[in-house]
Parts: structure tokens; sequence; C-alpha cells
């Protein structure tokens, strides 16, 4: 279930093991990505690309569109 979380509480995360996925396309993910980000193009995902993803890992998902 998605869930929606403040700044403090990613940092605390990802400092804690979790990874980050951004799911922008490649191009816009290659202009401005959080440190660390994996990118899968959420047009791209699926049960392939997914693998990049640590199943033991909490993940944190984001997209950030300034439209």
């Amino acid at each position: 279930m998605p869930t929606n979380i403040e700044r403090d509480h990613v940092r605390r995360l990802v400092e804690e093991g979790a990874q980050l996925v951004d799911v922008l396309p490649a191009k816009e993910y290659a202009e401005a990505h959080l440190p660390g980000a994996i990118s899968i193009p959420l047009k791209k995902l699926d049960h392939q690309t997914a693998q990049q993803i640590q199943k033991d890992r909490p993940v944190i998902v984001y997209c950030n569109d300034y439209t």
C-alpha cells in the first residue's frame, strides 16, 4: 500500500538501508535524481526491470514531477 512520507522520514529510512527508486523517464532521471536512487521508468516497470530491487530491503518509490 503506498504511503506518503516526509523528507526527514525518507532520509532516516535510507540511512537504515531503504532503496530509492525513481520512476521518471530516463532523461529526467539523468537530469536530476536523489543520490543512490536507481532508475526504473514507470512505463518500463515490469517483472524483469523490478529484479533490480532487493526484496529484503524497504523500497521508496518516487517521482519528482514539477509540472
